[in-house]
């Protein structure tokens, strides 16, 4: 067929019997390959999901979230790729405004307004993402996370090597499409109140992770950015504090050489961590 949706599931037995029955109300089963990938769910979903006319991929053990995505793209044979979440978030009804948009641009994210429901202790992790995102790729980002979205199915499958297996998929992927100059549409969706369990996701809420996704972010898609700058502060602090000292002290302190060799030395590191980042969105 000529798109595939993919769902990953995981312990979502209160919400996702009601996707699939307006999946099956608006013939989605006969119209496209619907794949879900149950993630080691151990609650009833997976005795759920048996019930309905879906090609159906069980994880042994929860993987996460980018995992199960993965599985559901790799086994997917349509030309277009569309995912969505299966907390009840999202209406199906939105499938075929992606797949015509899918004709004209490689990425299509479903934009959720400023609305919408979200923990407060996430928004503060968002936004450092979004600022570190935007000053990577030098444009404004779209709703970066969303995970209602549509990609080619050719291009995000030859992605899949440097996409996580956390939440952070749908961050990752939107960079890298971005970075790499391909078409990106969207369109505006209203969400509804996730049903059943609580969110797994706890990136924004510890700080950790978040520092983590964002040194990732860093070193996958445009590393000489944040080097070139730190390298360049560094070299002058060298510079100036080694003028300072031939004043006062009649010589250049050895601690104003290591700074000005620090800097110098961040520049070319930043030049090969650069070129190997260019090198590894590239491999398929």
């Amino acid at each position: 067929m000529e798109s595939s949706i993919i769902i990953p599931v995981f312990n979502e037995e209160k919400s996702i019997r009601e996707i699939l029955d307006v999946m099956i109300e608006l013939e989605y089963d006969k119209r496209y390959e619907v794949i879900i990938v149950n993630d080691g769910s151990y609650d009833k979903t997976a005795e759920i999901l048996q019930e309905y006319p879906f090609k159906i991929i069980n994880h042994n053990y929860n993987k996460g979230y980018g995992a199960a995505l993965k599985t559901g793209i790799r086994k997917a044979s349509g030309r277009n790729i569309i995912t969505f979440d299966s907390d009840g978030q999202h209406n199906p009804a939105y499938i075929p405004e992606i797949e015509n948009l899918l004709i004209d641009n490689e990425l299509v994210i479903g934009e959720r307004d400023n609305k919408f429901l979200q923990p407060k202790n996430r928004k503060w992790g968002k936004k450092i993402i979004r600022f570190v995102g935007e000053y990577l790729v030098n444009q404004k980002l779209p709703d970066f996370n969303s995970g209602y979205r549509g990609f080619k199915s050719d291009i995000i499958k030859g992605l899949l090597h440097i996409m996580p297996n956390g939440f952070s998929f749908s961050t990752t992927s939107t960079l890298a499409f971005i970075k790499e100059g391909y078409s990106l549409a969207t369109f505006p969706i209203q969400i509804q109140e996730r049903q059943g369990r609580k969110s797994n996701v706890k990136s924004f809420s510890d700080g950790t992770k978040t520092i983590l996704l964002l040194f990732r972010i860093i070193m996958l898609f445009n590393p000489l950015k944040v080097f070139f700058p730190a390298s360049l502060i560094i070299t002058i602090l060298g510079i100036v504090y080694g003028i300072y000292g031939y004043i006062v002290f009649n010589r250049f302190p050895n601690t104003a050489v290591i700074v000005f060799l620090v800097g110098i030395f961040m520049f070319f590191i930043g030049l090969l961590a650069d070129q190997i980042a260019i090198i590894n969105r590239k491999l398929n």
